[in-house]
């Protein structure tokens, strides 16, 4: 028989981590969770406070299975550690997750386009090589680099974490917190510009400050191709790190030598530290060349050969709302869905306009894009929204709807043979669905996930249902 696997965390533990009082009784918890509702049986529940006061939810956590909580005042349905701050609590526990396992090797990822998806494929590499953790969704912030951190088993082997910003000075201390042994930037663009008085600059600062957590010897893993890299490259010298690059010129550690796109996915040829390799990905988005590139410059610093890391890349499915892609049946034929609703800016539409461009069309059918607005852009979000129209233009895109004030400037920047329909939000949008494509069209939705390009995306996808 197996030993069985011990726990996540005992009481004592989770006491002595945080400097917490335990009371009513010992407890162990396999998982951890702030939200009453995602509460699995044997996890510790974690008693924030944001919008709502986590202790109002206590009792309904212990209800669905939490076996203790960590709380700032005493609650009743079950055992619980009070601390005298639930967040500082929580990052004191995610530290200490770290420093009891100081054999996992840990990966951080940031960037402006990317992060969540390289993340993940990464984690695929990890998951072929061993048992291993990651972030889940996109937790990437100052409560979800931390409940990360605590949720890694000791167990484990490798860990990769997604590192995110809406704001200057985020990222530097979460990357402390990881101390990642390798950290990506997988681009920086014009995106969060109005929260940084010199816009892109400040970003390119922000990225950076994920090799902060570096050690001496560590590895910062750079696109060469971002005209940032040189700030990059300095900042990850400035901390003692060794550097990667990868890009498209053949000085880069990792070169991009071609890729091309077909039905379901794409084949990439590259050379990895001097070594020629061709393989397939199931994503056909010109921008996955480099991000495959990335993955695989990460893999390496955390000790997975590159042979698992192609069969990784290889596997690997778009994510939801970020490239997922299907056929959907209406009268007359069907139609080419590829949902980008998840998040958008100026660099990640021009790759997917450049992607949809390069896609066969039947005759008959016509590239068409949906597009809502690229949020926090701050003053430049006139220009950066009607900049989009060049790109369209050179890619061939045949008809563009529109939501939302700001991609108004790119509607009326179009040519009129162009344009399709334009309506003030999202749901309106969705309201025509019927009316914004064709069989045989080939049609990709994107928009910041706050502009609501998924409704668009729903209503499309249930326009087969209708059908039906």
């Amino acid at each position: 028989m197996p030993e069985p696997t011990p726990p996540l965390w005992t009481a004592q533990e989770i006491a002595v981590a945080t400097g917490g009082r335990l009371e009513g009784g010992h407890f162990t918890a396999d998982g951890l969770t702030y939200n009453s509702r995602e509460i699995a049986p044997g996890d510790l529940f974690l008693a924030l406070k944001g919008e709502r006061d986590g202790h109002d939810f206590a009792a309904a956590a212990f209800a669905a299975g939490a076996t203790g909580a960590l709380v700032e005042r005493p609650v009743e349905g079950g055992p619980h550690i009070v601390v005298p701050d639930t967040l500082k609590a929580l990052e004191a526990l995610g530290a200490a997750a770290r420093d009891r396992a100081p054999h996992i090797r840990r990966g951080a990822v940031t960037g402006s386009v990317g992060k969540t998806s390289v993340t993940q494929a990464i984690k695929a590499g990890l998951d072929l090589a061993g048992p291993a953790h990651a972030s889940i969704k996109s937790y990437n912030n100052h409560i979800g680099v931390p409940l990360t951190l605590a949720r890694m088993h000791p167990s484990v082997g490798r860990a990769v974490f997604e590192i995110g910003m809406n704001a200057p000075g985020e990222i530097g201390p979460l990357a402390k917190m990881v101390q990642p042994h390798a950290a990506c930037v997988t681009t920086v663009g014009p995106v969060h510009i109005e929260a940084f008085a010199d816009g892109e600059a400040g970003v390119a600062r922000e990225k950076a400050a994920i090799f902060q957590g570096l050690g001496p010897g560590g590895l910062a893993v750079i696109n060469g191709d971002n005209p940032w890299e040189g700030l990059l490259h300095q900042a990850a010298l400035h901390v003692g790190a060794r550097v990667a690059t990868f890009g498209s010129e053949p000085a880069h550690d990792a070169r991009l030598v071609d890729f091309t796109p077909f039905e379901g996915g794409a084949r990439v040829s590259a050379e990895i530290y001097g070594r020629s390799h061709v393989f397939p990905l199931r994503q056909s988005g010109f921008h996955w060349g480099l991000n495959s590139l990335a993955v695989i410059l990460m893999l390496d610093a955390l000790d997975v050969p590159v042979e698992t890391a192609l069969l990784a890349l290889a596997q690997f499915e778009p994510l939801k709302g970020r490239g997922e892609t299907r056929a959907v049946s209406i009268p007359g034929g069907a139609f080419t869905l590829i949902d980008e609703s998840y998040n958008a800016n100026s660099l990640s539409m021009t790759a997917g306009f450049r992607s949809l461009g390069a896609k066969p069309v039947q005759r008959g059918g016509r590239r068409v894009v949906v597009l809502t607005d690229m949020l926090e852009l701050g003053d430049q979000s006139v220009t950066l929204h009607a900049g989009l129209a060049p790109a369209i233009e050179a890619a061939g895109i045949d008809v563009v709807h529109a939501a939302g004030s700001q991609m108004r400037h790119l509607y009326e920047a179009l040519s009129p043979a162009r344009r399709g329909i334009w309506s003030e939000t999202a749901a309106d949008l969705a309201d025509h669905a019927a009316e914004l494509v064709g069989p045989d069209d080939i049609v990709m939705v994107k928009g910041s996930n706050g502009s609501k390009a998924s409704l668009v995306a729903a209503a499309l996808a249930r326009l087969e249902r209708a059908e039906v």
